[in-house]
């Protein structure tokens, strides 16, 4: 999956989307490095190619926050009030 095809993809993806979603989220600026699969595609050739699938993310993130998510399904960090950034986390349920 990750061949010449790939890779023209990706560059075409990262001149479009040219900056880290996570860290806009977040306030910052910073140049993505990387196209990352939102949702894990296992190999799954329509996910693979899904561009609404697609997320551009500096090394950082990718290497960190994206990594760590996928590992235990959690969001860590909090914003700056020391709120938790994970939608998913007890004090952000209703």
């Amino acid at each position: 999956m990750y061949s010449y095809r790939w890779q023209r993809a990706r560059i075409g993806w990262l001149r479009k989307h040219p900056l880290c979603t996570e860290c806009e989220r977040h306030g910052r600026v910073t140049q993505a490095v990387v196209v990352d699969h939102i949702q894990a595609h296992h190999g799954d050739t329509e996910l693979f190619w899904d561009r609404t699938n697609w997320q551009s993310l500096c090394k950082h993130c990718h290497d960190s926050h994206k990594q760590r998510f996928e590992k235990s399904g959690r969001v860590f960090g909090c914003t700056e009030d020391g709120q938790p950034i994970d939608p998913a986390h007890g004090w952000n349920q209703p």
